[in-house]
C-alpha cells in the first residue's frame, strides 16, 4: 500500500517481497471500513469491490446458549458501512495491479533482505538475495514493512517492548452450506473460544488456545481435537471430520509488542514491524495501512523534492501513529486479560458479563464498538496529490 501511495506521489519506489507469490493460507483478510474509505479517496474502491468478497454489517458473539449483538456497522460515517472479507493474496494482487499503473513503481519478487547498507552512520539501502544472486539496492529511505518477524528491525537492532499474549490461534477451514448464516460469529463454550468467518464456499475458523497449548492438543490425537471442535463449531459441527490431520491446522503464535523507537537515520519501520498486534478485532492489517498513509502524507513531499528525510521527520510518523497504536493495544489487552485468560483458567463456559446484556439493549453502544473496530483511533486520510514521476527513490521491504 505504501508503495502505491509513494508511486502515486511521483516517487520512484521499489517493494521487496521474499516469496514468489502472495499465496499464504490463513493470513488476515479483514478489510475494515477505514481501509475501504481510503480506497474510495484514491478512486479505486469500485474496482476493488468488483473482486469476489464477502461483507459483514454486524458482529455477534455466543456464550453457551446465549447470543449477543456486539457491533453494528450500518451507521458508520464511511462510504462502506461494513467489513469486507477478501483473501489477502487477492487484496495484495489488487494493490499490485493499481501500483503497476505507475511506471515508477517496482516490485521485486523472490527477493530477501539479508542486511542493511550503511553510509556515514545512515541506512542507505539493503543487501538482498535474489534468484540471480546477491544485489545491493540503495535508496534515500528504507522502510521496514516486513511484519512481526521483521528482518529489517532485527538488523537495525531496534529495542522491542514485549507486551505478551496469553493465547495462540489455530486456523482451519470447514465447509460452508447454502443454508448457513453469513455474518461472523465468535463463540465461547466450555473454556474455548471459536471464531467463524464466512468465505463463500467455506468457513475460515480460528480456535483460540492457551499460549503454547498446541502440543497438548496434538497429544490428544486428531480424534480428540475433532471432539473439541464439535463442542464449539455450532451449526458446522457435522463437518469437523473434514479435518483429517493436524496438517489441516495452522498455528499462529500470537505476540504483542512495539518498538521503543520506530526510526533511525535513513530507516523507518511501520505496521507489525513497528508494533505487532493481537488478532483481537482483526485490526492489524488496517492499522498497518493507516501507518502507510501517515508515512506517505508526512514524507512524500520531502522525497518528491529529491531530499533525504531527516530523523526528526521520520520520528514524526511514530509521533502521529503512537497514540492509535497504544490505544488499540490497550483495548486488545483488556479483551485478552479480562475475557480470554479467565476462560482458559477455568475451562468452563464463562458467565456473560453485564456489558454484553447492555450491548444487546443499547444500539448506540453497538455503534460505538463498531466505530472503534471499523474506523479506529485517529483514522488517516489521503493528503498527498497524484504527481508526475520524478527521480527520487525509496525502498519498502514487505
Amino acid at each position: 500500500m505504501l508503495g502505491l501511495l509513494l508511486a502515486r506521489a511521483g516517487i520512484d519506489v521499489t517493494v521487496i517481497e521474499k516469496h514468489a507469490d502472495f499465496l499464504r493460507d490463513f493470513r488476515g483478510d479483514t478489510i475494515h471500513p477505514s481501509t475501504l474509505e481510503l480506497m474510495h479517496e484514491l478512486g479505486i474502491l469500485e474496482r476493488f469491490l468488483e473482486r469476489p468478497h464477502q461483507e459483514a454489517r454486524e458482529i455477534t458473539a455466543e456464550i453457551g446458549s446465549q447470543a449477543f449483538r456486539i457491533a453494528d456497522f450500518s451507521h458508520l460515517p464511511t462510504t462502506c458501512k461494513y467489513i469486507a472479507f477478501m483473501p489477502q493474496w487477492d487484496f495484495l494482487d489488487f494493490i499490485r495491479a493499481e501500483a503497476n499503473r505507475y511506471p515508477n513503481f517496482h516490485l521485486m519478487m523472490e527477493t530477501e533482505v539479508r542486511e542493511l547498507l550503511m553510509q556515514n552512520r545512515t541506512i542507505a539501502g539493503v543487501r538482498v538475495m535474489t534468484k540471480d544472486g546477491p544485489q545491493d539496492l540503495r535508496a534515500a529511505l528504507t522502510i521496514g514493512a516486513d511484519g512481526r518477524a521483521s528482518r529489517v528491525r532485527e538488523a537495525a537492532r531496534f529495542q522491542v517492548i514485549e507486551i505478551g499474549a496469553p493465547f495462540d490461534v489455530l486456523w482451519l477451514k470447514l465447509p460452508a452450506k447454502p443454508t448457513d448464516p453469513h455474518e461472523p460469529v465468535g463463540r465461547f463454550q466450555g473454556g474455548q473460544f471459536f471464531i467463524m468467518l464466512y468465505r463463500g464456499d467455506y468457513w475460515q475458523c480460528a480456535m483460540i488456545i492457551p499460549k503454547g497449548g498446541f502440543d497438548k492438543l496434538k497429544a490428544e490425537g486428531i480424534a480428540g481435537f475433532r471432539s473439541r471442535l464439535r463442542t464449539v463449531a455450532a451449526f458446522a459441527r457435522d463437518r469437523v471430520d473434514t479435518i483429517t490431520s493436524f496438517d489441516d491446522v495452522s498455528l499462529l503464535t500470537v505476540k504483542i509488542d512495539r518498538l521503543r523507537r520506530w526510526a533511525r537515520a535513513g530507516l523507518l519501520c511501520i505496521g507489525d514491524a513497528a508494533h505487532a498486534m493481537s488478532p483481537v478485532g482483526g485490526v492489524g492489517i488496517n492499522l498497518a495501512i493507516q501507518d502507510a498513509v501517515a508515512t506517505a502524507n508526512l514524507l512524500a513531499p520531502t522525497l518528491r523534492e529529491g531530499e533525504v528525510p531527516s530523523l526528526k521527520q521520520l520520528l514524526r510518523v511514530q509521533k502521529r501513529r503512537n497514540f492509535p497504536t497504544k490505544a488499540t493495544q490497550f483495548f486488545q489487552l483488556q479483551a485478552q486479560n479480562r475475557v480470554l485468560a479467565p476462560s482458559f483458567r477455568t475451562q468452563v463456559t464463562p458467565t456473560p458479563p453485564a456489558f454484553l446484556h447492555v450491548l444487546n439493549r443499547v444500539a448506540a453502544l453497538r455503534r460505538f464498538i463498531a466505530r472503534m473496530i471499523g474506523v479506529g483511533v485517529r483514522p488517516e486520510h489521503i493528503a498527498v496529490k497524484e504527481w508526475a514521476v520524478k527521480e527520487t527513490s525509496a525502498l519498502a521491504s514487505a
